[in-house]
């Protein structure tokens, strides 16, 4: 299945640079363009690398002489900015 009608670019390639360490939109993107002309596959291309659902897989370590470890699944939290001396917004005032 095409993720990059713009360059012809399918899911199986985005794996297989995935597999190859290129692990954000922006590394596939400089492997084979997708995601740099219209711009509409970059969300499946963060799905397809596990990102933009809050989830993120990550490996246990394998035991000695195990060779199938199991894949551990965590919540990915955003970072929170650290604001100093910020002060409330007012009443029906609303963040950005």
């Amino acid at each position: 299945m095409y993720v990059c009608s713009c360059f012809g670019i399918t899911e199986q390639q985005v794996k297989q640079h995935a597999d190859d360490g290129r692990c954000t939109p922006r590394q596939i993107a400089s492997a084979c363009k997708a995601g740099t002309d219209c711009g509409s596959c970059v969300k499946r291309i963060q799905s397809l690398l596990g990102r933009g659902t809050g989830w993120a897989t990550r490996t246990a370590p394998e035991p000695a002489g195990d060779p199938a470890a199991p894949v551990v699944l965590v919540r990915a939290e955003a970072p929170q900015p650290e604001v100093s001396g910020a002060r409330p917004l007012p009443p029906g005032v609303r963040a950005a």
